[in-house]
């Protein structure tokens, strides 16, 4: 419920932290999980002081305890470690501070880890974000490279020297961060956020040596899983030995098993290069010559053949040729004509001694009447009847006698 107050009746800061100490009474006890970041514990004190820590974000709140709770986990339970604590939040009022009074402390195992760490890929899996298609490719030759790493860490030097050594000219862009422990995750997040920021990065690689499944928690993390996702840099995750396997891991567009490992996927090592370009400068040196050689082989084959040698002669044999076939058409051509030529004569030889004009030379005449039709019966004629006689040499009249 708000308190009413004005500028003219304003509340006593007494009265304000013991209103703020009863709403925090009503919370109740709860459970909080958290990594421990400091412990106190002085000798013959009967009270334990500690700070717990939210790894993901940088919230912390104090925890007290009395020694024999402490005491009860006191072996498995040190400062970085993960522990859940049943707690009241208490609000002291003389000084305005929360802190929470512990009255069971429970160490986090690694299976309950896993577990929750099985969870959160699930989840994530389902948001797409370890999707292949997500994945981008790295460059051939980066010209600079983002390093996230721990502050002179064998997985720095790891890279750094396998790196330029592959490839004497890379560049590097480093950021030292905590790589375990409360203040990790925020630093990574925050140092990959500034390397994807700088347009000539061209590739970022994140690197850790090996640890305990709780030292690489970090990198597990859902905010740092989120914030790589989110890059438009290519990230590789370079975390502990081929056996680990944070999600880091799985939303990396390049997971490489080792630091080392890393700086040779994403460096390729000059001296390979330059073989290979020794060699394909030898393949194509090779190609050019047998092309050349082919084509000299063909040309020398073609100046062999006789069109090459003697053009002419083609000419000439289709000279020949068309001589022949003139010759041939031509005797062809006499040979039909004589023979049209004397079937010709015997057809008008034919003609001729069958024509009319034939058989009146051989003395016969031909009596027309009038009409200029031919009499073949007497009985077609009259008595005085005027008929006309054609003979070979003319024709004349003549008249029917009865």
């Amino acid at each position: 419920m708000a308190v009413n107050s004005t500028p003219e009746r304003p509340l006593p800061v007494g009265e304000v932290s013991r209103l703020i100490g009863g709403w925090i009474d009503r919370l109740g006890a709860v459970w909080v999980e958290g990594q421990i970041t400091q412990l106190s514990r002085r000798p013959g004190a009967g009270v334990v002081f500690l700070t717990l820590r939210d790894p993901s974000h940088d919230i912390s709140v104090s925890v007290t305890c009395y020694r024999q709770v402490f005491d009860a986990v006191a072996d498995v339970v040190g400062e970085g470690a993960r522990v859940v604590v049943h707690a009241k939040p208490e609000w002291y009022a003389p000084r305005g501070q929360l802190s929470l009074r512990a009255a069971a402390i429970k160490p986090v195992g690694v299976g309950e880890l896993l577990a929750r760490l099985e969870q959160l890929k699930k989840a994530l899996a389902r948001e797409g974000l370890f999707a292949p298609e997500r994945k981008k490719p790295l460059p051939f030759l980066p010209q600079l490279i983002g390093l996230v790493c721990g502050r002179a860490s064998a997985a720095e030097r790891d890279v750094l020297e396998n790196a330029r050594h592959r490839w004497p000219a890379v560049r590097f862009e480093v950021r030292n961060v905590p790589v375990q422990g409360v203040h990790a995750v925020p630093q990574v997040v925050q140092a990959v956020k500034e390397l994807d920021a700088i347009d000539d990065v061209d590739v970022i690689v994140v690197a850790r040596g090996g640890g305990s499944v709780e030292d690489l928690l970090p990198f597990s993390d859902e905010q740092l899983v989120r914030a790589v996702a989110a890059c438009r840099t290519p990230v590789v995750s370079a975390i502990g030995h081929e056996p680990d396997s944070p999600l880091l891991d799985l939303v990396a567009d390049l997971r490489a098993s080792t630091p080392t490992d890393a700086a040779k996927k994403v460096v390729p090592d000059v001296g390979e290069e330059y073989e290979r370009v020794r060699q394909l400068r030898d393949r194509a040196r090779r190609c050019v010559a047998a092309f050349v050689d082919r084509e000299e082989r063909g040309l020398a084959h073609a100046l062999t053949r006789p069109s090459i040698q003697d053009p002419h002669r083609m000419i000439d044999e289709r000279a020949e040729q068309v001589t022949a076939l003139l010759e041939r058409g031509r005797r062809s051509l006499r040979h039909h004509l004589d023979r049209a030529d004397s079937e010709l004569t015997h057809t008008h030889a034919r003609v001729v001694a069958l024509s009319p004009a034939a058989t009146l030379k051989r003395g016969y005449a031909v009596l027309q009447r009038a009409d200029g039709h031919a009499v073949r019966d007497p009985g077609e004629v009259e008595a005085g009847e005027t008929l006309r006689a054609r003979v070979s040499e003319g024709d004349f009249s003549v008249r029917v006698d009865a």
